[in-house]
């Protein structure tokens, strides 16, 4: 057991090294918009990134230089003029869809021209949210539900029941091939094999309405999308078209039957389990926006990409063949560029002064579970005793029969004819008595291999958890010495997860781990 302790230690330790060089060569954010525009919507051509499109509001702008020109490729007028999604048609990259407040807008000539092909009855239909555009047919999302064309616009379809009078949130196919197609709503989504008929539902449990989210001064989000709770978007990993991803608020969650049954997904890692969007890389990585910025997950836990990001409100990803990453922010869009800073030898070793090793913790935890391997040894110790002490039996007979009795048969007596007490007799026995199978095999010895099982399992749960928020600790202090006096909001961010994980070990150690800091 004490081999495998130390094997994860080692494993975990690892990890964080492995770790702790990607912060050294950490991502920097360059803005390659030009201009602090409040960018909503982005499209980057995955083969060719020198052609990006970003829409704003009432604008889409694109680029054919990676952004060194910028032009205005649409402007949206009348209702709601933002941009809230782009997309490629299926296998087509000179054909473009751009689902905006006002309907959705169509051009064949990679953003040239443009022609509105869908307008609703109302404003909540003619708010479209997402568009996924596959062979023959054009599946659409709006406010007031689902909407279908299989003759490239010119006419559609409300979908029945509950997709044609729920928002849709999100549209997701298979990037290999469009097998399935899923529509997500507030807490639910829907499965359709590609023009295969009628919808299958699946809920994601767990997921509870709020009304508003507030920040840490009381203020609310001015956002409509970040005001409403449930699933916000959703992925299909690449690398397994079975798997689905949702980002929620209420964290991550995963599907591996398409869809139909769904699981929470890690959180290690995570400032904030609230979610709004989902990436798969063409490379199979996985990156997620949440409240507390960027991250990308591997190696059990989520680690944040954007420490260096100039902006507060991150709402929408794309990565190209080259692996970067683009963000589009309130300030604009950014792409990552690596750095390639290797930092200094011994600068981990900085991180640990001043406080417990971590065997010492994992003893500490072990102790105050009170699971430790003695504790079965004596139980074993115990059991074989059993066979050597003898069984005990203590015995004890009352014989009344004569009890009471009548005194008769003579007539000089004077005491004849009357009922007498006779003597009350008790008998007592005492045995011993060994049972030598014992001493070979105890029937204790079944139970105590059931609760030592049981014993060790939660031992080695103890353990995975300590090792892991140890070193998660350690990896936020890190994080916190690279940020700037001036990121104020990430600074508070870290300094209140580094007390709650500074927290969770002394609950698992009984307070020992504050305990054992110097200051």
């Amino acid at each position: 057991m004490k081999k495998y302790i130390v094997f994860g230690a080692i494993a975990v330790f690892f990890c964080f090294c492995v770790g702790f060089e990607c912060l050294a060569e950490e991502l920097s954010w360059q803005n390659i918009s030009r201009e602090n525009m409040d960018l909503r919507a982005l499209l980057v051509d995955a083969d060719n990134p020198a052609n990006i499109y970003i829409g704003a509001s009432g604008r889409i702008l694109k680029t054919a230089d990676s952004g060194d020109i910028w032009r205005n490729a649409l402007s949206v007028k009348g209702g709601d003029p933002r941009i809230n999604f782009l997309s490629f048609d299926y296998g087509r990259k000179d054909h473009l869809y751009a689902a905006t407040g006002n309907g959705l807008f169509y051009s064949l000539n990679r953003g040239d021209t443009w022609k509105r092909i869908f307008r609703g009855k109302d404003y909540l239909e003619s708010e479209c949210t997402c568009v996924a555009v596959l062979p023959g047919i054009i599946y659409l999302g709006t406010k007031g539900g689902l909407f279908t064309s299989q003759n490239r616009g010119r006419s559609w379809r409300k979908e029945p029941g509950e997709l044609g009078s729920s928002p849709i949130a999100a549209l997701a196919s298979d990037s290999g091939g469009p097998a399935y197609i899923y529509a997500a709503t507030t807490n639910s989504v829907f499965i359709n094999k590609h023009r295969g008929g009628a919808w299958e539902k699946a809920i994601i449990g767990g997921l509870s309405r709020r009304d508003t989210i507030e920040t840490e001064g009381g203020d609310e989000y001015s956002d409509e999308e970040e005001l409403s709770s449930g699933i916000r978007h959703i992925a299909i990993d690449p690398r397994n078209p079975d798997c689905l991803y949702a980002a929620t608020s209420e964290g991550i969650y995963k599907s591996c039957d398409r869809g139909r049954a769904w699981e929470a997904f890690a959180s290690y890692g995570l400032l904030n389990k609230e979610t709004s969007f989902i990436l798969f890389s063409g490379r199979g990585s996985l990156y997620a926006i949440s409240r507390g910025g960027i991250f990308e997950y591997g190696g059990g836990r989520w680690q944040e990409l954007s420490i260096g990001l100039a902006a507060e409100k991150i709402r929408f990803l794309a990565s190209d063949k080259h692996n970067n990453l683009y963000a589009a922010c309130d300030r604009g869009l950014f792409k990552t560029i690596r750095t390639g800073y290797i930092p200094a030898e011994g600068t981990i070793s900085l991180y640990y002064e001043g406080e417990p090793g971590i065997r010492d913790i994992q003893k500490a935890a072990i102790q105050y579970a009170e699971v430790g391997a003695n504790k079965i040894k004596e139980w074993r110790r115990r059991a074989a005793r059993k066979g050597i002490l003898p069984r005990l039996t203590v015995g004890l007979d009352r014989s009344a029969t004569d009890l009471w009795h009548w005194e008769s048969g003579s007539s000089t007596k004077v005491e004849d004819d009357i009922l007498r007490k006779g003597r009350d007799v008790i008998e007592w026995d005492i045995t011993l008595s060994w049972d030598l199978s014992e001493l070979i095999w105890s029937s204790e010895q079944t139970s105590i291999d059931a609760r030592s099982r049981l014993m060790v399992q939660l031992r080695e749960d103890i353990l995975d958890e300590v090792t892991k928020l140890y070193f998660e600790r350690i990896r936020v202090k890190v994080e916190l010495d690279s940020l700037s006096i001036e990121d104020r909001k990430k600074r508070f961010d870290r300094e209140l997860k580094l007390k709650e994980l500074t927290a969770s070990l002394d609950g698992l150690t009984g307070g020992y781990f504050s305990s054992r800091i110097i200051d």
